[in-house]
């Protein structure tokens, strides 16, 4: 019989998830999470290249950008890097 896989919070601190984080949700890491203001955003792209996680991507369908909370580790680089500040990062 083969043993039950643990998940990523069973590790052992400093140790290797041997999963991509693309078969685990991350999101729960998070302590902020970005909000974006539609009125401010100017749709230039900059959150998507720079998210270090992934988790905004370009919808070309909607001509927008989505946010995947399921991802989102809430590090804050997409409001950081976002030249009209149209997001902000608020607390979960």
């Amino acid at each position: 019989m083969k043993p039950k896989e643990k998940s990523w919070k069973e590790i052992s601190i400093a140790a290797v998830c041997w999963k991509p984080s693309t078969e685990t949700l991350t999101g729960d890491w998070k302590t902020y999470m970005p909000v974006r203001d539609l009125e401010k955003c100017t749709r230039c792209l900059l959150c998507v290249l720079f998210c270090p996680d992934g988790a905004i991507h370009w919808k070309p369908e909607k001509g927008d950008i989505e946010f995947d909370y399921n991802f989102c580790k809430g590090c804050g680089i997409c409001a950081n890097e976002c030249p009209t500040k149209a997001i902000e990062m608020k607390l979960v």
